[in-house]
């Protein structure tokens, strides 16, 4: 397999999948701060400029949450995907809970803040990105008590998603007041097989992540 990835965009949670699966793989930087994401010969890999890509064998593979759910159905053996028909639709539940009521105002958040042109980023709409992602946090605050794992009893690749997106939170400071997900998400990172912080990962390229 050859994984096409820049840290610390979304390429973390294919490669934290892929080392807890333990599955062999060719790393390729796609360096995105010198616009290899738009050259001719990546763009033949993803025609949308972005990173993630997987490719094993024929399959070109693109979007972070369908290659992690790829590889969990392919080393289904190794117990990070459930096998029965309730656990896969809480699995699928819970993930698409992170990418559209977390991970949005999160891209909300870092396109008004940096992303954009200066004259189209408008201040107000961080706030109520802000206030948007709080909401929905304290749902998954609530999901968390008493648990270890966001589905099951388990780690499956609901976790990995899940605590990167919390990682992201993180860094602009929106887990105040979410003990039980700051307690997870530095679990999760404990883990030995574990992909690198956003901070961290920020800090190999020398910028800050503000």
């Amino acid at each position: 397999m050859k994984l096409f990835e820049f840290p610390p965009t979304r390429s973390i949670r294919v490669r934290w999948t892929l080392q807890e699966l333990g599955i062999p793989f060719e790393a390729v930087t796609v360096n995105m701060m010198t616009g290899e994401h738009k050259s001719p010969e990546y763009l033949k890999v993803n025609p949308a400029g972005k990173v993630p890509a997987l490719v094993d064998g024929d399959l070109v593979l693109t979007e972070s949450v369908a290659i992690v759910l790829y590889l969990a159905e392919k080393c289904a053996d190794k117990g990070f995907i459930p096998r029965d028909l309730a656990g896969r639709a809480e699995l699928n539940r819970w993930i698409l809970f992170t990418v559209t009521e977390l991970e949005q105002p999160l891209w909300r958040i870092a396109r008004h803040m940096s992303l954009y042109p200066e004259d189209k980023r408008i201040p107000a709409e961080i706030e109520l990105a802000r206030e948007d992602f709080k909401s929905m946090a304290a749902v998954l605050e609530e999901h968390m008590k008493g648990r270890q794992f966001v589905v099951g009893n388990t780690a499956t690749v609901a976790d990995f998603i899940l605590a990167y997106t919390l990682d992201w939170a993180n860094e602009v400071q929106l887990l105040d007041g979410f003990p039980r997900l700051k307690e997870y998400m530095d679990r999760m990172y404990a883990r030995p097989r574990a992909a690198i912080r956003i901070k961290k990962a920020f800090e190999t390229l020398g910028i800050s992540p503000s």
